[in-house]
């Protein structure tokens, strides 16, 4: 991995990489010039912590230059290249031009590659040239492979960045027609699909492997038929990333390359040298969701209204289980001291618990332990970079999964229409957004299925929803705007949980009727969707008693209802009508406003239970 990717002094960059299972790292020369250590101090520290120093990096303007400039690149080059024997780095990149080039001639440019190979050759060094996608005249990697041909140097030969040729569109295939032993080096970026100069692109918004748009799979694949053998480095320009934790970053980073390997490795199984992940199926469902507070006791009471079964309580634990249909909700009061209410795990049921958990060890993905008893059900669990606990277990081949039977002295059972949890939405810190999203699809072989942005009365709330190959589980992650994270704001920040239902409807009478209190919808809102949806007045009528919201695609219909936000977590009652596979985006900012004005009408004095 280049050490730009990450934060912090070069030594503490190096002792990152290491911890996080890297090989080697590409020395990015400001973190080196920066450093208060020597070249060799940092050579000596680096082999200590079991990490080669592959790449020194970068070298600007060395070619298309005329002989005057050329002189200096010279003496500019002997200098580096003394630098990079103290250092015990044998391969530098050297950018195609972007400032000093006044010559567009291929012949001039590999007369200059060659007379730096001459040089840097006598030093023991090679040069990797790399076309950047913002070069004056080289901007296309095999423009670069075509002067470094020229060039006919063994100490030149090129450097391959995923970034410079997917951000400009150029076809990676021609990539194979390139000799192995001639590239030098490879450098790797995922990046989101942006309208925008392609130097912003680069410098500020790239992304680890999987977190993006680009077919970095394809990509290695052209790369590993190519014959090359050498590193796979990342490279990766991103502000986030070198404002965060360089130890969880550079983790995160590893854990990026691991998935891509197992990638690539499955799109084509003529590679070798190349292994695969354990083989795990994406979560086959929802096994439960757990809230945790010092007090749970308002949502059993808001269970209880919605229709919720209580199963008892943990025989060991102040743990107690409610149910509807196939949705389990697990109130936990342990250690839970001074907390409001707040989703804190979710479970996910799978065809093979086995392969799943030696999936996440072969990821290094951080675990999360509880304390069990020899009687007790031992659910593995992983911690998602938003802090929620994931816990998985075997899908019950029929009834329910083992752990129930912990849970003594139930209630009997009321019939409810909920039949299942049909979503889950989380609220990501802004700096972890792009890792859970790698979190999940590494790890649980989840999707990006959609993205947008919803607006807000504090601004927009981002959103992209995550979910398994048949969509049984969904799971939105939203980024609230950093004002609302600052401040704490309860309706931006909720998590909340959405359970289907045969008919959601009859749930909203009767939850009405046993006092649930249901998030006010404005009036406003139905004049509105009156005016953009051909409904009956009397359909129109109900759902305005009921403060239902309503979506409609080509597929089929959505109705849903809130309920009120306890702590920081709210519930959401959905009915889904033929093939509709949305979320109703369009009501979110409905619902933003209104979760915003209840809440100021709670901290006033002045809220109430849902209309009559």
């Amino acid at each position: 991995m280049a050490t730009v990717c990450i934060s912090g002094a070069l030594v503490d960059k190096l002792r990152a990489c290491a911890e996080a299972g890297f090989d080697g790292v590409e020395v990015f020369e400001p973190d080196l010039v920066s450093a208060p250590e020597s070249p060799e101090e940092i050579r000596a520290l680096a082999a200590r912590l079991g990490l080669t120093l592959d790449l020194y990096q970068p070298m600007r303007d060395v070619e298309g230059v005329d002989d005057a400039e050329f002189a200096r690149v010279l003496r500019r080059a002997e200098a580096k290249f003394r630098l990079m024997r103290r250092l015990g780095v044998d391969v530098v990149l050297c950018c195609s031009n972007v400032a000093t080039a006044t010559i567009d001639d291929d012949e001039v440019s590999a007369r200059q590659l060659r007379a730096l190979g001459d040089l840097a050759a006598e030093h023991g060094i090679r040069i990797a040239f790399e076309a950047l996608a913002w070069g004056r005249y080289i901007d296309d990697y095999r423009r670069a492979w075509r002067v470094v041909e020229l060039a006919a140097h063994p100490a030149v030969g090129v450097c391959l960045d995923s970034f410079h040729i997917l951000s400009r569109g150029h076809d990676p295939a021609g990539i194979r027609e390139i000799p192995g032993e001639r590239i030098f080096f490879v450098q790797l970026a995922d990046a989101p699909r942006m309208e925008l100069d392609v130097l912003s692109w680069s410098r500020h918004h790239r992304l680890f492997p999987g977190e993006g748009s680009f077919d970095l799979v394809g990509f290695v694949g052209h790369v590993l038929h190519a014959g090359y053998a050498g590193p796979l480095s990342l490279e990766v320009f991103n502000d986030t990333f070198r404002q965060t934790d360089p130890a969880r970053t550079a983790a995160q980073a590893r854990r990026s390359l691991r998935h891509l390997e197992d990638a690539v490795a499955r799109a084509d199984p003529s590679l070798t040298g190349l292994e695969m992940l354990p083989d795990s199926a994406a979560p086959s469902g929802f096994d439960f969701v757990e809230i945790i507070a010092e007090d749970t006791s308002t949502i059993e009471h808001l269970l209880a209204r919605a229709g919720f079964t209580s199963r008892g309580r943990h025989r060991t634990k102040p743990v107690t289980l409610w149910s509807a249909g196939r949705a389990r909700v697990v109130l936990n009061e342990q250690h839970a001291r001074g907390r409001t209410p707040y989703l804190a795990a979710i479970g996910f049921e799978v065809d093979d618990a086995s392969a799943m958990s030696r999936r996440v060890a072969a990821l290094r993905t951080p675990r999360a332990y509880r304390r069990t008893y020899d009687a007790e059900e031992e659910l593995e669990a992983a911690v998602a970079p938003g802090g929620t606990e994931v816990f998985w277990a075997q899908a019950a081949d029929e009834g329910e999964p083992a752990w129930v039977s912990e849970f003594e002295h139930g209630g009997p059972r009321i019939a409810s229409p909920v039949t299942g949890i049909d979503h889950v939405s989380l609220t990501e810190p802004w700096q972890v957004i792009d890792e859970s999203a790698l979190f999940y699809t590494a790890t649980f072989g989840l999707r990006t299925v959609s993205a947008t942005d919803v607006p807000g009365p504090q601004g927009l709330v981002q959103s992209r929803v995550l979910a398994g190959p048949d969509e049984v589980v969904r799971l939105p992650l939203n980024v609230a705007p950093p004002i609302l994270a600052e401040r704490g704001g309860p309706a931006a920040l909720s998590a909340h949980v959405a359970f289907s239902c045969a008919d959601v409807r009859a749930l909203a009478r009767a939850a009405h009727l046993r006092g649930l209190d249901i998030l006010p919808i404005p009036a406003n809102y139905y004049e509105d969707l009156a005016a953009r949806v051909d409904l009956d007045d009397d359909v129109l009528a109900e759902l305005r008693e009921l403060n239902l919201v309503y979506d409609r695609t080509d597929a089929g219909e959505y109705l849903h209802v809130y309920t009120a936000t306890i702590g920081n977590v709210f519930f959401e009652f959905v009915e889904r009508r033929g093939d509709y596979a949305g979320f109703g985006a369009g009501n979110a900012p409905v619902r933003l406003n209104a979760q915003s004005a209840s809440s100021a009408a709670r901290e006033s004095g002045g809220f109430g239970r849902v209309r009559a």
